[in-house]
């Protein structure tokens, strides 16, 4: 029986006595027909590229959601550090790594139909599970504090009142959040998202020194001042590290899967769609790194650049016009954060206390989805208007935290990915496991070298 529309579909009852399917239910399935009926119309080129680009979501929306208001700052901090040299070939190493956590929840997600904090507190109890929560509520309210930073600043470089700027982002994430259902949610995020691009032009209209771009990846200027030990260099690792792989992102990847709709049938298009979101990170990533080192090397205290003074020394090289197409991005990047962040929170939520946990269900139904994520991101811009704030520590101290934060994620997701009952023939290959560990391994050297940094600086150069 074909339901298509939502009339056929409000009709519609699993047997005679049954009552009728709820609001939230009735979305998810009339998506996921949808799907099917794109799927089976996939028979030309013209059909397969429809089934494409209705696939086309969660890759995309969790990697240019990583290029966040955060990471924007910690990108050009590493480029006003170190210039055009390892750093600029390690955002392709980090791009890799970035894929290969992602890809293990896309499989997780279309083989289980079920969200990565659900599948932990139901298969490794409420102990573990409340761990993996709070662990990501707290990262979460402290991301979202860089997000609406970038917000602010952004927008009083363009002469807006933080009292605007950051409230109207607020509102923005909670109207779709809460009023919009999940492929308006998607398609509107997914515009947003491709603003994030802007950095790209902007690196360019910047007028690099291609040849010293080229040397870059070919090995020359990989030493760096003060060594690989020094405290900047391993605060700015580790910062690079956090900005491109966070615990938010496996919960947020995994449930935006599910509550899509894909199924095992589409893991190779959730692979391209990963893929898509990797190049665009790597790539705004390059460029703010590229026009950092055009237009802020040198600076003094480097891994303390705050936003302001980013904005400062972008008029200064390169005009007012430059300074407020960088406003700009800065501001999309942290909006298009809060708004994946805040939906990892109500997705992490909705599972864990197993309530209605879909973007399609009706507020009056799922108050206890929607509003601890609201709360959470309403308390981090409130948060954010508190003056003087040391807005550059705070920014390299968050995504450090999601550093340290990350291998913990990361053996609650190897363990359910070699789970036999749970994936059968889509469990990890030993080269995918290989891979995984290398990761885990790096970050938590990173994290030692990190901790003994900070105790005794003296040793390492501080």
């Amino acid at each position: 029986m074909r339901m298509n529309s939502p009339v056929e579909l409000r009709e519609f009852r699993p047997c005679a006595d049954c009552p009728p399917i709820p609001e939230g239910l009735r979305h998810r399935l009339r998506d996921r027909l949808h799907l099917a009926e794109l799927h089976r119309n996939a028979t030309n080129w013209r059909g397969r590229l429809v089934l494409a680009l209705a696939l086309l979501g969660p890759g995309v929306l969790v990697m240019l959601g990583d290029n966040d208001a955060g990471g924007v700052i910690t990108y050009m901090q590493t480029g006003a550090a170190y210039g055009l040299g390892l750093f600029l070939p390690l955002m392709i190493l980090l791009g890799v790594v970035a894929y290969v956590v992602q890809e293990m929840t896309v499989r997780l997600g279309a083989v289980t139909r079920r969200g990565h904090a659900e599948l932990i507190w139901k298969r490794y109890g409420p102990f573990w599970g409340w761990f993996s929560l709070i662990d990501l509520i707290v990262a979460n309210v402290l991301t979202l504090m860089t997000e609406f930073i970038g917000i602010r600043l952004g927008g009083e470089a363009l002469g807006l009142s933080a009292w605007l700027t950051v409230p109207g982002a607020l509102i923005f994430v909670t109207v779709v959040l809460v009023f919009l259902r999940y492929w308006t949610w998607e398609r509107i995020s997914l515009f947003v998202a491709a603003f994030n691009l802007v950095f790209v032009p902007l690196a360019l209209l910047a007028h690099p020194h291609w040849h010293a771009v080229a040397l870059a990846f070919a090995g020359h200027g990989w030493m760096v001042s003060g060594g690989f030990l020094s405290v900047t260099f391993l605060v700015l690792i580790s910062a690079n590290i956090g900005t491109t792989i966070a615990p938010w992102q496996l919960f947020f990847q995994q449930s935006c899967v599910v509550d899509k709709g894909l199924l095992v049938q589409d893991i190779r298009a959730g692979r391209r769609d990963l893929l898509l979101g990797v190049i665009g990170m790597v790539l705004v990533a390059m460029a703010l790194i590229v026009l950092a080192a055009q237009t802020l090397k040198g600076a003094p205290n480097a891994q303390q650049l705050d936003a302001g003074a980013i904005l400062g020394a972008i008029r200064a090289k390169l005009g007012q016009d430059m300074m407020a197409l960088f406003a700009l991005g800065l501001m999309e990047a942290g909006l298009i954060a809060a708004i994946v962040i805040t939906a990892s929170s109500a997705w992490a939520v909705g599972e864990a206390f197993d309530i209605d946990r879909s973007l399609n269900a009706a507020p009056r139904q799922a108050l206890g989805f929607y509003l601890p994520a609201v709360a959470g991101t309403a308390v981090a811009a409130v948060l954010v208007m508190t003056p003087r704030l040391n807005l550059g520590f705070l920014n390299l101290s968050v995504q450090v935290i999601a550093t340290v934060f990350m291998p913990a994620a990361m053996l609650f997701l190897l363990m359910l990915l070699n789970d036999r009952e749970l994936m059968g023939e889509h469990i990890n290959s030993s080269r995918r496991n290989a891979a995984s560990i290398a990761i885990m391994i790096g970050l938590i050297v990173c994290n030692v070298l990190y901790g003994f940094a900070t105790l005794f600086p003296q040793a390492f150069g501080g």
